[in-house]
Parts: C-alpha cells; structure tokens; sequence
C-alpha cells in the first residue's frame, strides 16, 4: 500500500512537472524545422538563386540594348589681325574682335545587338541551366528528408529519456519504500541495521541513475533546440507515442525506391548537365550570326567666324548591319574543351554507377535493420511482461519474508532494465524505418 501512495506521489510530481512545459508535437517540429532550421533555409536561397540564373534574362536569348549621350560647350574670345591689307580709303585693315564666341555639340543614340546564332551554345548552356535548378530542387529537398531524419533521432532521444525518467523516478519511490519498511523493522526488532544500510545505499544509487538521466534529457532538449533555432532555454514535453506502418504499406513504399530515391536522382541529372556541356563545349565548331542596329541624333552649332556666320547642323542617322564570325582556328582550345567535357562526361556515369551500388547496399543494410529492430522491440516487450510478473511475485514474496532484499532488489532492477531497453528498442525500430523511408524516397510523402 505505502509502495503505491509513494510511486502516486512521484507521479504526480513528474505529472505536475509536465504540465508546467508546453507539448511539442512531431508535426509542429517538422512545421518549425521548415521554417527555422540553417540548413534548410540556406538550401531554399540557393534553390531561388539557381531559379534566377535559369531565367530568360540569364539565358543569352534576349538583345542588347545600349543608350549614348554627349555634350560639349566651348566659349572663346579670339582677335584676328589683317597686317598689310588697308580699307578703300586707303587706312589700315582695324583688326576683327569676336567676344563670346561660343559653340555647343549635342548627341544622343540608341544601339541594338542581337545574336541570331551562335553554335546552339546558348541554347545548351539554358537547358543546363534548367537542369542545375533541378538539381537544386533536389538538394533543398536532400537538405529536408536529412533534417527530418535528424530531427527525429533526437526527438526520440527526448522521448525515450522522458519515459526513462518515470521508470528511474518509480525504481527510487520503490527503493525508498523498501528502505522505509527496514527502518521500522529495525526499530521493532525484526531485522538488522545492515538490512537498513543496504537499503539506503539503494536509494543513493537510485537517485544519482535518475539525476544523469534527466541531465541527459537536459542535454537532449537543448540538441533539439538549436535544430529547431529555438532559445536554448526552451523547455517542453515531446509526444512518446509511437505508430509503425503496416508491413504491407511499408513494402508498397520501398518498391520503388531506386526511381525516387534523391541521391540517385541528382546524379542522373548530373550526367544531363554534363551531356550539355559537351554540345556546348563543341558550338565553337560553329559560325555566330548577329544583328546590329543603330539610331542616332547630333546638333553641332558652331559660333560666328571672321568670314562665315555661326550654322545650326541637326543629323539623324539610322543603321543596321549583321555580321557572321567563324573562328577557324582558335589554338586548339575548343577541341581540348570537348574532349574534357567528354571525359567529365564518362565520369559523372562512372559516379552514377558508384551511387547505385551504394544506394543498392544502403537499402538492403535499412531493411535489414529494419527487421532486427522490429524483432528486438517484440522481444523487450515480452520481456517487459516477464519481468512484471516476476517483480510482482517478488514483491509478495519480500513482504512475506520468503526472500531476502537482494532478490527483492535484482527483480527490481530486472523490471527496470526491461522497461528501459524496451522503450529505448521502440525508439530505435521507428527510427529504423524513417530511414528506409528516406532512401526509399518516401519520408516527405508518409504520415509520422
């Protein structure tokens, strides 16, 4: 009876722990992770830079446009003298002043050019454009499912030192009632100080297990905390409810995997990109066709002279023009980049093959864990019951006095041990099959 007022009392002080701290559920991690984790936020600016270089203003097809304009102002005084030459009358030529002579120079024009071929570089070096965002689609995505994967190996962390904490936290209400029932026997008589001593040291040890695992815990939060960019500080519950897919469902979502799984899909579009950069490479073998175009305006007014009046000179001009380049022979450089190409070509397959056959061993090693985690959870929880039941008995037996103290304390420590390699065994067969999820491709399309 005291054995049951004292793990009720305990559970109350946890229970009164808890609601104190707000409940982070899994669906509000991943929301908050979306939103705040480094990594995922660094990945979706590079996902928006790779969509601003794959625009068309970054494409190569649109014209040049270019605006002139100019300005020029001079102002003179000049004094021009005729020696020698005289008037009719015979009186010498007076020289001729001109204050203030000022002339202006004003022009403003507009040119177009436009490439109407240039060896399909531009239109590969686009594609490959296009493919680079979606390989930044891929990665941002990459980014997510490892975040996700992470964010998960530590929530169960909390979790699983959460229930730890209970089962610590009931293994000293129980320690301290044994320890209590010794020392009311010895004040009676009918038993020894050792049995008292023992006890006691049980309690000591009970209460130093149960204060490393709620540093742990401790620890744990604050791990979860900066995936989250959340306050160190934060404190909160986490949800210990596990659900595992049905072993149909689960095989359903890995048939598939090679053709989803992320790895593998950013390496084939790595080998499209280098593909194009080889029809790239190979455009110098081609001639360039442009346009030109051109519209210009000019006023020139110039000042008086000693023999001509000052004139006012507007010109409108307008031109267009194409041009075709062929560059024979450039030293060589664009058959060393072809051939370059090609070979980076080779070993982007190369790496595709490695991937494969990596992505091949990591998914047979996940179901493999898979299934031994599975096993492993089913086997603590049988053992869960076993040891129940033998602690029970145990118990009966130790306040009849059918056994002695330490077999009363190893079915206790028995059941704890039980319970704690139980619930640790559930946390790790979940994160077992998030992980075959993720290279099956499906973590970001299944329910947790």
């Amino acid at each position: 009876m005291k054995l049951r007022i004292c793990i009720s009392l305990v559970m109350v002080f946890l229970g009164s722990l808890s609601m104190a701290q707000e409940m982070l559920y899994k669906e509000q991690a991943i929301q908050i992770a979306l939103e705040q984790n480094f990594g995922i936020l660094m990945s979706k600016n590079n996902l928006e830079i790779a969509d601003n270089n794959k625009s068309v203003f970054n494409s190569g097809y649109l014209p040049t446009i270019a605006s002139t304009a100019g300005a020029n102002y001079n102002g003179s005084n000049s004094t021009i003298a005729f020696p020698g030459q005289t008037l009719d009358d015979g009186t010498p030529r007076p020289d001729l002043i001109l204050s203030n002579a000022e002339s202006q120079r004003y022009n403003a024009g507009i040119s177009l050019n436009y490439t109407l071929f240039d060896g399909l570089g531009r239109m590969y070096t686009y594609k490959k454009l296009k493919e680079q965002y979606s390989i930044s689609e891929l990665q941002l995505r990459s980014t997510i499912e490892q975040t996700i994967l992470q964010l998960f190996s530590v929530y169960f962390k909390v979790a699983q030192l959460s229930e730890s904490t209970e089962i610590f936290a009931t293994t000293l209400a129980i320690s301290k009632e044994r320890k209590q029932r010794a020392e009311l026997a010895f004040t009676y008589g009918q038993s020894n100080k050792l049995a008292v001593l023992n006890a006691a040291v049980d309690v000591t040890n009970d209460s130093v297990n149960l204060l490393q695992i709620q540093l742990q815990k401790d620890n744990a939060i604050r791990d979860l905390n900066l995936l989250l960019n959340q306050p160190m500080n934060r404190s909160f519950m986490v949800d210990t409810t596990i659900n595992f897919l049905e072993e149909l469902v689960l095989t359903s979502k890995i048939e598939d995997a090679q053709l989803k799984n992320v790895e593998l899909l950013k390496a084939q579009a790595n080998e499209k990109i280098n593909e194009y950069d080889i029809k790239v490479a190979r455009s110098g073998y081609l001639p360039k066709l442009g346009l030109t175009g051109s519209y210009g305006w000019n006023l020139n007014q110039s000042a008086d002279s000693a023999f001509f009046p000052g004139t006012d000179n507007t010109t409108y001009s307008t031109g267009i023009g194409a041009s075709l380049s062929w560059n024979l022979f450039d030293g060589g450089r664009t058959v060393i980049q072809t051939k370059n190409a090609q070979l980076n070509s080779v070993n982007s397959k190369l790496n595709s093959a490695q991937i494969t056959k990596s992505f091949q061993r990591d998914l047979e090693n996940a179901k493999h864990n898979y299934t031994v985690a599975m096993r492993i959870y089913a086997i603590q929880q049988q053992q869960v019951v076993t040891s129940s039941y033998n602690f029970e008995r145990s118990k009966s037996q130790y306040e009849l006095g059918s056994i002695t103290a330490v077999e009363f304390r190893q079915a206790q420590l028995n059941l704890r041990n039980a319970q704690n390699q139980w619930t640790i065994a559930k946390y790790e067969a979940k994160l077992a099959e998030l992980q075959l999820l993720q290279l099956s491709g499906e973590l970001l399309n299944t329910a947790l």
